[in-house]
Parts: structure tokens; C-alpha cells; sequence
């Protein structure tokens, strides 16, 4: 009976594996990343439009969107790729496996890098992470150096310096890999400007970081043996009191709303300010402009690298997915003088390409790259 069972189990799992492309599509699926969006649809319509292989769909549904989308399962309902403006997470990595999705192939594009922009006829802004992390965090540092709700309105009352303007942020949601890596990237480095919190982070002592939550007022039931952790809930926690506005994982949408209000800031990928330099302009962050040069050498603080993730099993049932791999890791896509610097993509150093380029050659899974 056991070993019937056992077969039945085996056949059944054959039966769904073959019947999942029983009525394959003719096209490639890609969801994903906003940021990423751009590079991919250019790399797309020319695929489309030099082989014989039909131009695959691409959806902008945010880094975490895309993940969910992706990793619900294999076979011509779910997409084959999906791009991300972060790296793939643990728990998404396991929520593939619990879906059958076991071998997935990581390409990283290149770099990008966050800014921070209002519209061209506006002022342009200059600010520290600090400055950064006091405008849009949840609970700030008072006086006494216990956490308190955000006080500040206006710019000026951070840095006396800075604009007597109402602070205005339009920025992306929770499920936006440009969510992810603007409070890594901008809310932690500002966060990390005060001791306690500094300390905090680096912290594994667990009398040593209970004794720095009490002093920040932090409650107790935040503890983890690991510093590090407890900052992140304070470093990540962004204001929800109408300072921050969640504008979608539609930039338009941000383009639109500072063009219509000069005295709100924007948060998006270079990319698409590169494109869009005739309506906004970038924010000085720590005294460095988001400029090519300066993304691409590490000197610009906020950025990232870029990804997309490929099913494996869906190589060889969908068509072209082989040769869409290639054409989007070509030096004449993703080099130094490729098609898609045109569109802002910060290129990785050859070495890195040719990696990454014989890797997606190879179709080899990150399982086997650790």
C-alpha cells in the first residue's frame, strides 16, 4: 500500500509538471521592479523586433510584487521572469521551494542609484542622510536622546539652514525594492549619525543593547540578542502622518505631483531622472549629485545593485527565453557603450558582466553558486 502511495505520488507530480505547459505561451512573461522596468522593455521590444520570437510582456509591479508573482508556482499561469531592485530574499527564496520553483537563475544588471529630486523650476535641495532620517523617520531622537514621535514640518526646523518649506515627501510603497534600499541605504546611514543608535547597531551584548533600548526608551518586547535587528525597527520605520506619501510603484505618477507642487521631493531611481532631467533635478545627498560618474564609482551614497530572476524550468517550454538571456547579457546591451547607458543603467565592471554572462549562458542555478 505504501509503496502504491509512493507511485501514485510520483505519477501525480509528473502529470502536473507535463500539463503545466500543456498549453504553453508563446511569449515570455516578465513582472517585477519598477526601476528595472525600463531596461527590460527596451531589451524586450528589441528582441521582439530582431528574431523571430514574439516580444515578451513586461509589467512594472514592484521588486516585491514581482517575487510574489514569480514564486506562486510553475507553468504558463505564473511569469518566467521577474526583475528586482534588490536581492531575492530568504523567505522569498523559500516560498519558491514550497511552490516546486527550485532552480532560479539570478542575472545582476547593473547599478542604479536612489535620489532624491523636486521639480526643475524649484530650488535645488541639499541634504545629509541625517537630515534625511529626522525628516521622514517614525521616531526620531529628542532632546533627552529618547525616541520620540517626529516633531519636525519644515526643513528648517532640522537644519536652519535648509528651506523654511513644509516637509513633502512622494515615495515609494513597502512592496518597492526602492523602499528596500532607500531605508538600508539613506534612512540607516542617517540613523547611524547618532551615537546611541550606532552603537546600538553594532551591539551583541545583550545587557549592552537592553541597557541602550531602555535609554532610547525603546519597549522591551523590541529585544533581539542582535543590535542590529532592534535598529532596523527604528531605522526603517518611516512616519505614516501625512509627511511621507506613498505615490505607488508608478513614477509618472511622482512626476506629475512635483510639477504640480514645488515644494515636494520625490524619491526614485536615477534612471528615471536621467530621462526625465527637462522636468526634475537631483538633490545634493551628503554633497555628492546623483551623477553617472558618481554612482558608478561608489562616491554617490545611496545606491544599488540592480537583478533580474529567471525559472529555470520554464527554459525550454517557453519559447526563446535562452536567446532573450543572451541578447539582455550582450556587452551591446549591458556594456560599458550599451543601448541601455542610453536609458541610465550603471554598467558593472567587464569582469563582473562576463560572470554573470556565462552564468545565464550556463542557465546555472544560485543553489549551485554557494
Amino acid at each position: 500500500m505504501f509503496k502504491q502511495a509512493c507511485v501514485m505520488t510520483t505519477l501525480s507530480a509528473v502529470f502536473i509538471s507535463g500539463t503545466a505547459f500543456a498549453a504553453a505561451r508563446d511569449y515570455i512573461s516578465i513582472v517585477g521592479s519598477s526601476t528595472v522596468y525600463p531596461f527590460s522593455t527596451v531589451v524586450a521590444e528589441r528582441f521582439g523586433r530582431n528574431t523571430t520570437f514574439k516580444t515578451p510582456t513586461v509589467e512594472s509591479t514592484g521588486s516585491g510584487g514581482g517575487l510574489k508573482l514569480f514564486c506562486a508556482g510553475i507553468g504558463v499561469d505564473h511569469p518566467d521572469v521577474t526583475n528586482a531592485s534588490r536581492r531575492i530574499k530568504a523567505s522569498e527564496q523559500q516560498k519558491c521551494a514550497a511552490n516546486r520553483i527550485h532552480d532560479i537563475l539570478e542575472v545582476k544588471v547593473g547599478y542604479d542609484g536612489i535620489v532624491l529630486a523636486n521639480a526643475k523650476r524649484a530650488p535645488r535641495m541639499s541634504l545629509h542622510r541625517k537630515a534625511i532620517f529626522l525628516a521622514l523617520a517614525k521616531q526620531v531622537p529628542g532632546p533627552d536622546g529618547r525616541l520620540i514621535d517626529n516633531p519636525y514640518r519644515t526643513w528648517d526646523q532640522i537644519d536652519p539652514a535648509l528651506p523654511g518649506t513644509r516637509i513633502e515627501v512622494l515615495g515609494p510603497p513597502p512592496t518597492s525594492g526602492t523602499r528596500d534600499a532607500f531605508v538600508e541605504l539613506a534612512m540607516e546611514g542617517g540613523a547611524k549619525q547618532f551615537a546611541d543608535l550606532k552603537k546600538l547597531r553594532s551591539s551583541t551584548d545583550a545587557a549592552e543593547i537592553r541597557a541602550l533600548m531602555a535609554k532610547l526608551g525603546v519597549p522591551a518586547s523590541a529585544f533581539n540578542e542582535k543590535g542590529k535587528q532592534v535598529f532596523k525597527i527604528i531605522a526603517h520605520a518611516i512616519r505614516e502622518d501625512g509627511v511621507y506619501i506613498e505615490a505607488g510603484e508608478n513614477d509618472n505618477l511622482i512626476l506629475q505631483k512635483l510639477a504640480a507642487n514645488l515644494k515636494a521631493v520625490g524619491i526614485f531611481g536615477y534612471s528615471f531622472l536621467d530621462q526625465n532631467r527637462d522636468q526634475v533635478k537631483g538633490t545634493l545627498v551628503d554633497g555628492h549629485m546623483p551623477e553617472f560618474e558618481l554612482i558608478a564609482s561608489g562616491d554617490y551614497p545611496i545606491s544599488r545593485p540592480l537583478y533580474f530572476y529567471v525559472k529555470l524550468a520554464h527554459v525550454g517550454n517557453v519559447p526563446g527565453m535562452e536567446e532573450f538571456l543572451a541578447e539582455f547579457t550582450s556587452d551591446q546591451a549591458w556594456g560599458d557603450e550599451g543601448y541601455l547607458t542610453d536609458k541610465g543603467l550603471i554598467p558593472m565592471p567587464a569582469a563582473e558582466r562576463m560572470t554573470y554572462a556565462e552564468n545565464a549562458k550556463l542557465l546555472t542555478p544560485m543553489s549551485k553558486l554557494r
